[in-house]
């Protein structure tokens, strides 16, 4: 028979410890949801001061969902999918490959996104390598 190894139950580097699996998921589940209710209250009321900075051709607000997105993605994958419980190997195989790649497209869509806006308002726009 082979042995079950039990699950951690604490979150935020052991800051934040459960008695149970079941109190451990709504725990997690409350922290989700305070991220997201942000990322809505931030959708719903956009901020000036948000819009009006920018960096890298993109507003701030942008930005800020951006990175709560794949804090989500990347918590729900490390709680949810049982990251913490694998070898680290493994850890860093599965999660930092998907946030690096993440990241990489996000760049990709921004260079690409900047230079059709700039074609739309300028017209053709040549590239000097």
């Amino acid at each position: 028979m082979a042995h079950e190894q039990a699950h951690k139950l604490a979150i935020f580097r052991g800051n934040l410890k459960f008695k149970s699996n079941v109190s451990k998921i709504w725990g997690v589940f409350v922290v989700l949801s305070i991220v997201t209710i942000i990322e809505v209250a931030l959708g719903i009321t956009r901020p000036d001061f948000l819009i009006e900075n920018s960096f890298l051709s993109l507003h701030l607000l942008n930005w800020i969902f951006i990175i709560l997105t794949i804090v989500k993605a990347y918590y729900i994958t490390w709680d949810f999918m049982h990251m913490r419980d694998e070898t680290k190997g493994l850890r860093r195989a599965a999660v930092w490959t998907a946030v690096f790649l993440i990241s990489y497209l996000v760049l990709l869509i921004l260079i690409e996104g900047d230079y059709i806006f700039e074609v739309y308002k300028n017209g053709f726009i040549k590239f000097d390598f």
